[in-house]
């Protein structure tokens, strides 16, 4: 009997909905919790290579492993270089530098540079509201990624050359956090050719696997001193990003997209943020900016418009809604005819 999701048919299933960003968001702060106790490059990569080993199991169980061409390694190549290697790094290393919230939001903007590139690389269209969530994305990210001493001098007028320095921009997490959401969303959309070769979970282990192995390279020639400071506690937290974090919220995201709507399921990804931004404050004690804060909101406004742009366009220009606004105007001409 094949297994069809029904999104009202249990009680859990909203949670199991939301269950691949609340586990994306609290793997961020585990990791924020330890990060100062490990070294970077180390961390993304005992996070994802394990990972990358379940997800490459699972594969084997259903039967989706299959013969891979050349072609499909050197698409599996890639996608590991940019989606792996790049992406976790930049992530670890950002993460040393921001708060796990901040963090978040930044790795979530991908959306943004995704429908950028989609408009490019596929000709889809973003349409006016597309555009607008582009706007308003741009706007919260630099709320949230500039100094706020630069934004107050630059509204009220008072900025100078020697009140900023471009090498504190780029030392500056958030910005390695936008490099770490530009890779992602190179890996995204990238999907589309690598499953053309290979089948995208497959692809998806692997490449968790290869970008892991180069990262612990990347780790043992400059880094130190990995694992000696670590207690049971940080490996816990580890563990848990690497297999709740990693291996089950992947597997659950690619259960849900094969039995639903992809498209309302991305729509979700606005959450991951949130729950990174809850439990931080709550375990980590992480505060943001006034300025800050209004940056999160304007960036979460900006990807579920990008996500959501075609649901917002048919119900502007459904007939229905025609009508409706109709009705408004012909009462309004009565009201001032009375007058």
């Amino acid at each position: 009997m094949q297994f069809k999701l029904n999104y009202n048919s249990s009680f859990f299933t909203p949670i199991i909905l939301i269950a691949p960003f609340f586990l994306w968001g609290t793997a961020m702060v585990a990791m924020k919790g330890v990060i100062h106790q490990t070294t970077p490059l180390f961390m993304a990569g005992i996070r994802i290579f394990p990972a990358g080993i379940l997800v490459l199991l699972v594969a084997i169980f259903l039967g989706k492993y299959q013969h891979i061409t050349p072609l499909g390694w050197l698409w599996i190549g890639l996608f590991s270089l940019v989606d792996g290697l790049m992406f976790q790094g930049f992530l670890g290393e950002g993460l040393v530098r921001t708060d796990a919230g901040l963090g978040s939001v930044m790795i979530d903007s991908q959306p943004l540079a995704v429908a950028i590139l989609s408009r490019w690389l596929f000709k889809e269209i973003i349409g006016f509201w597309g555009w607008l969530g582009l706007f308003i994305g741009i706007i919260g990210i630099s709320l949230i990624g500039l100094p706020d001493e630069l934004i107050l001098n630059w509204w009220q007028g008072n900025f100078t050359r020697n009140e900023f320095s471009w090498q504190d921009l780029f030392d500056n997490g958030q910005w390695l956090m936008l490099l770490a959401s530009f890779s992602m969303a190179i890996g995204t959309v990238m999907i589309p050719y690598i499953s053309r070769h290979v089948d995208p979970v497959v692809a998806t282990g692997w490449h968790l696997v290869i970008g892991g192995f180069a990262l612990f390279i990347l780790s043992f020639r400059f880094e130190t001193s990995q694992w000696i400071n670590l207690d049971l506690t940080a490996w816990l937290s580890i563990a848990y990003a690497t297999i709740f974090g990693s291996a089950i919220a992947y597997g659950l995201f690619f259960f849900l997209a094969s039995k639903g709507n992809l498209t309302s399921l991305s729509a979700l990804t606005f959450l991951t943020p949130i729950f990174a931004l809850t439990f931080g404050n709550l375990l980590l004690k992480e505060t943001l900016s006034d300025l800050q804060w209004q940056g999160v909101s304007l960036t979460l406004v900006s990807i579920y418009l990008i996500n959501q742009r075609e649901q917002i366009h048919k119900f502007f220009t459904q007939e229905k809604f025609t009508l409706y606004a109709d009705k408004i105007k012909i009462k309004l001409l009565i009201n001032r005819n009375e007058d």
